[in-house]
């Protein structure tokens, strides 16, 4: 069961035909043999090491709504988690300045959802404060006490976040000095100074004696500083998914190459320890894996993310560096459909007539029709299927009393409501290829 909040914010995704941000384990179908080695490296993760892990799949597979369901896993598990799509214009991977501020805006705790960065900061802050009033002879009612001995807790904390971001740690005590002195506008400027936003005032950046905007060397910096904060705080780590790493084969050759040495490096740091509770997820398609625009471009990646895919996908090894996404076939879309269902079902005011209009053989009967209309490839069926059977189907059997979908509704694919990567594989260029 999930909660009826939940329970709408997927209905609502799927209604809009997007990826839900929570309640995907109760969606989640195939993952069963990656499962208990994913969890094992989460576990590994929050005990201080680092990990890496490339997925595979092709467009329709399911790699944005695998990795929001590592995230929900990660979450329970006591780590943040954050994802941050690439993107040529916006988030070009070489440039880890970019990455890491959309990193933190949508860094995300169990406790809170994305935005959680401030909230991770002044935590940080009350746990210093707790452990100082661990000591039995501290008198709580003495403040200028209680704030002397919680500055020399923070300094103490903070030397090893000092020896790797000194602008990071000086920031985070002009931060904590304003908000001693209530002055919340110079708070509210560091704070994004220090989420990597540009275009700080220099009156701010003058209150923690740092200059410019932060770059790509001092968002690596930054990053070992957040981790070293989040584990201070009693998190696990932090996943971050860096989701459409595909996008790379269509940029400029020079982006596209500094994007993917970028990625070599990445892998390399992790593995040289110096990333401690970070787990790096990324997604891709197989073209970037084995296309000759992808990671086969640079020789030094393409041997780090090698993985012998010829044998049966039954014996593949979800300890892999690399693992391909389970094959989504038929069985699993009825069993997304019915899972779906009875979701809806469970909130809906005309729940027993969703049950019995859209039962079992409708749902199978509405599969059939929507993997037929793409060409019969099951892979690029679910996200239109889902949102058939939920805003064209259910809504209207729960709103509309005499609603029955057997004898009023007739399924109807247009151009304009497919994805670019869904004509593609299916081989549509207009809406007149599309057979109804």
């Amino acid at each position: 069961m999930i909660s009826p909040q939940r329970r709408a914010e997927v209905i609502e995704a799927l209604r809009r035909g997007t990826v839900p941000k929570s309640g995907l384990d109760a969606l989640a179908v195939g993952y069963g043999r990656l499962q208990g080695t994913l969890d094992e490296e989460l576990d590994a993760v929050s005990a201080g090491r680092g990990a890496f892990k490339a997925i595979r799949g092709e467009y329709g597979s399911g790699k944005t709504f695998f990795g929001r369901w590592l995230q929900e896993r990660a979450r329970a598990r006591g780590l943040a988690t954050s994802e941050v799509q690439i993107s040529e214009t916006e988030t070009p991977l070489h440039r880890l300045e970019t990455v890491y501020r959309r990193l933190v805006e949508r860094i995300a705790t169990a406790d809170s959802g994305e935005g959680a960065f401030r909230g991770i900061v002044d935590g940080w802050f009350y746990a210093l404060e707790r452990d100082v009033l661990e000591d039995a002879s501290l008198d709580p009612s003495d403040e200028a006490m209680l704030l002397s001995k919680t500055e020399a807790l923070m300094e103490a904390r903070l030397a090893s976040v000092t020896k790797v971001a000194p602008a990071f740690s000086a920031t985070l005590r002009a931060y904590r000095r304003a908000l001693q002195a209530n002055d919340n506008a110079t708070a509210d400027g560091l704070m994004a100074w220090l989420s990597g936003q540009p275009n700080v005032a220099a009156s701010v950046r003058r209150a923690a004696g740092v200059k410019g905007d932060i770059d790509h060397f001092g968002a690596t910096n930054f990053l070992s500083g957040l981790l070293t904060m989040l584990r201070d705080s009693g998190y696990g780590g932090l996943l971050l998914v860096l989701d459409e790493v595909e996008t790379l084969q269509r940029m400029r050759a020079d982006t596209r190459e500094r994007g993917l040495n970028a990625l070599r490096q990445w892998i390399d740091e992790i593995d040289a320890g110096r990333f401690p509770g970070l787990y790096l997820l990324i997604t891709g398609t197989q073209a970037f894996y084995e296309g000759a625009q992808g990671i086969q471009r640079l020789a030094p990646l393409a041997q780090r993310l090698h993985v012998d895919f010829g044998t049966d996908s039954r014996f593949d090894n979800p300890r892999a560096v690399q693992v391909r996404l389970p094959a989504f076939g038929h069985e699993s879309l009825l069993e997304v459909g019915r899972k779906v269902r009875d979701i809806y079902a469970d909130g809906a005011a005309a729940g027993d007539r969703v049950r019995t209009l859209v039962d079992d053989g409708y749902v199978e009967s509405l599969a059939k029709a929507v993997t037929g209309n793409l060409g019969g490839k099951v892979g690029v069926s679910p996200r239109l299927f889902l949102k058939k059977l939920v805003a064209d189907v259910m809504d209207r059997v729960d709103q509309f009393d005499d609603f029955d979908p057997r004898k009023h509704y007739a399924l109807t694919i247009s151009e304009s409501e497919m994805t670019a990567q869904e004509r593609a594989s299916v081989g549509v260029s207009s809406v007149d290829d599309i057979e109804l």
